[in-house]
């Protein structure tokens, strides 16, 4: 049996990033995933979706070491605007800027590819001496006590711990493990990922373009092949995104530039398509004895303001922090769960009201909807409040 003071089920971008976290911290890693991270482009299997990292969350990226890797690969976030496009022919009919300077002297955040997160962080945890990645297997059983947990791996090694932390997603092994249940809300959405080329620079703005269906968003990327390019996360009702995936090319290429109300020019795919699931879900409590979930094993929320990973690095961050010198203790991991928990549950339900919000279809709701953004706005202290609490300000 191999001991470790720290095992991170999970080698996505929140299991990856907290590895770094805890390594740089001092502590002994283990980090174990079924699959090694794609950090190719155009490999099989890549994601092609992009993160926003907020402000809060590149002190914890640098805290891990990883902020230096990732910077020069980064496109700020300047303004997040916000269209609604709920009139005839999905024209823009209101358009709102909420500019980073209002707050800060610093950008909303940083946009990398998630491909690219996993490359570069993979290469941070190559340089430490105290963590080790296996790759191709995971979590089979887990067995917690209050001295210690005990991880039985599916290649049938097993691993004593002071620590485990669940980063393994939606359908958690770990949580199922604890016993954990969660609160599931579904859509009936699912969200196309994939990146575009665009005649017109996107001068570090974000768009959120509302009509119905969902929110389609094009967030800035850096120039590819000296053309500008977006990453574009197209949320809609499954059928109406199962109709879209079976178009030709050219059909295809005509219902995106409607749906994008035109705003940076004609749109040109560059990736192939991804497609993902939209739910909101909810752990019933974040621990168990010397365990803690972080990430989508923790929170599921759809892709609507940046908030997704953020909340994660979040996670980590707490959790490194009250973890200190002796990982697992049930003190710390109260502590965890009290902070993380309410703060988790609080923009899980901000998300989803904003969900169903933009899936409105109805042409009084829309107008109605589009009235309360202008009204929002229109107050600055507010839209300075609505600011400072996307970007998880504390």
């Amino acid at each position: 049996m191999q001991d470790t003071e720290v095992l991170i089920s999970g080698g996505g971008i929140a299991g990856l990033v907290a590895a770094a976290a805890f390594g740089s911290a001092g502590r002994d890693v283990t980090i174990i995933d079924p699959a090694p991270p794609v950090t190719d482009e155009t490999a099989q299997g890549a994601d092609l979706r992009s993160t926003a990292f907020l402000q809060p969350s590149v002190a914890v990226l640098a805290a891990a070491g990883l902020w230096d890797r990732l910077a020069p690969y980064a496109t700020p976030l300047q303004v997040m605007r916000i269209i609604d496009a709920g009139g005839a022919m999905s024209q823009a009919r209101l358009t709102r800027d909420f500019d980073a300077a209002d707050i800060s002297d610093q950008p909303f955040g940083w946009n990398l590819p998630n491909w690219l997160l996993k490359r570069e962080i993979a290469a941070r945890l190559d340089q430490l001496a105290n963590i080790r990645f296996l790759q191709g297997t995971g979590t089979a059983a887990l067995l917690a006590r209050d001295a210690e947990a005990l991880v039985t791996l599916t290649d049938g090694s097993r691993i004593r711990a002071q620590l485990v932390v669940g980063a393994d997603g939606r359908n958690s092994p770990t949580r199922t493990a604890l016993g954990i249940g969660t609160r599931t809300l579904r859509y009936g959405q699912k969200a196309l990922a994939f990146a575009v080329t665009h005649p017109r620079p996107h001068e570090n703005v974000s768009t959120e373009i509302h009509r119905s269906g969902g929110p389609f968003t094009l967030v800035p990327l850096p120039d590819r092949d000296g053309k500008p390019s977006s990453a574009v996360v197209w949320m809609d009702r499954g059928p109406e995104i199962a109709r879209l995936r079976a178009m030709t090319p050219d059909d295809f290429i005509t219902a995106l530039n409607t749906r994008s109300a035109g705003v940076l020019g004609p749109l040109t795919p560059a990736t192939r398509l991804t497609e993902w699931p939209i739910i909101s879900q909810i752990a019933d409590r974040f621990t168990g004895p010397r365990t803690a979930l972080i990430a989508e094993a923790a929170h599921v929320v759809p892709p609507i303001g940046a908030q997704g990973l953020n909340m994660s690095l979040a996670d980590i961050a707490d959790l490194v922090a009250l973890s200190g010198d002796r990982p697992g203790e049930k003190a710390a991991l109260d502590a965890y769960d009290r902070r993380r928990h309410p703060q988790a549950m609080a923009r899980l339900m901000g998300i989803d009201a904003l969900n169903r919000t933009s899936m409105l279809g109805a042409r009084p709701l829309r107008d109605l909807r589009a009235a309360a953004l202008g009204s929002l706005y229109a107050v600055a202290p507010v839209r300075k409040l609505l600011m400072r609490a996307g970007l998880g300000m504390r």
